[in-house]
């Protein structure tokens, strides 16, 4: 069964958000501490809300320190790009806020399988993936995420809209990769950028400072109560 929508958050405020971005990046002490790969579907289908949910999601590098994050997408009939491993924050912002939609057919079996390919190269903490549709087959996409979890790859699958069909595939590759799974729409951007942002900290430290983000987000708790080890 896929996690239900979040609600909106009528206490959510840019100030609330900037001290939570701020605590998050205290959370973080240790240099060196992990990679994270950031995948987003970048197909026609999300363009109407792009812009909005790019400059969010650019948001969640003012909270990495510490890490190095690949910024990865696909769009068109056959377009992949993963691009280099990069700590610069401002720069990774600067790179994502560049990428464009294009119609095409999604394929998230290609990022699994990079990211698969990426971990046994150096370690991964986690995969990052934002998008709102599937068109591939879940039984390829399961036994990849199969082998994530027994890598220890977690997968984070935050899907844009309620498309019942990637719901169900996309809460399937969270369960078995160890990662977790939440829906987003229009009225729940502020919780998204909490969600990210629990990634990053997660990413960067581990599951205990990612737990004290609960104290000031349900939505950070319902992310980390996905996780085997919380």
């Amino acid at each position: 069964m896929s996690k239900p929508g979040l609600p909106r958050d009528p206490k959510s405020s840019p100030q609330a958000l900037r001290r939570f971005v701020d605590q998050a990046r205290q959370l973080q002490p240790r240099p060196g501490a992990g990679r994270l790969m950031f995948a987003l579907d970048a197909t026609a289908s999300r363009q109407p809300t792009w812009d909005r949910a790019c400059h969010l999601q650019a948001r969640m590098f003012q909270a990495t320190q510490h890490l190095s994050i690949q910024l990865c997408f696909y769009r068109g009939l056959d377009e992949f790009k993963a691009l280099p491993w990069l700590e610069d924050g401002g720069l990774i912002r600067r790179k994502m806020l560049g990428v464009t939609c294009l119609g095409g057919h999604t394929q998230l079996g290609r990022v699994l399988r990079h990211a698969l390919s990426e971990h046994r190269r150096a370690p991964l903490r986690g995969l990052v993936f934002v998008g709102d549709a599937l068109e591939e087959a879940p039984g390829p996409l399961s036994e990849l995420a199969g082998e994530m979890g027994l890598r220890r790859l977690p997968a984070f699958l935050f899907q844009e809209g309620r498309d019942e069909a990637a719901a169900s595939a996309f809460a399937t590759i969270a369960r078995l990769s160890g990662g977790a799974h939440c829906q987003f729409d229009q009225h729940s951007e502020q919780q998204l950028l909490e969600l990210l942002t629990t990634v990053a900290v997660y990413a960067s430290g581990g599951a205990a400072p990612a737990q004290r983000l609960t104290l000031h987000s349900p939505a950070a708790r319902r992310l980390l109560q996905q996780l085997p080890e919380s």
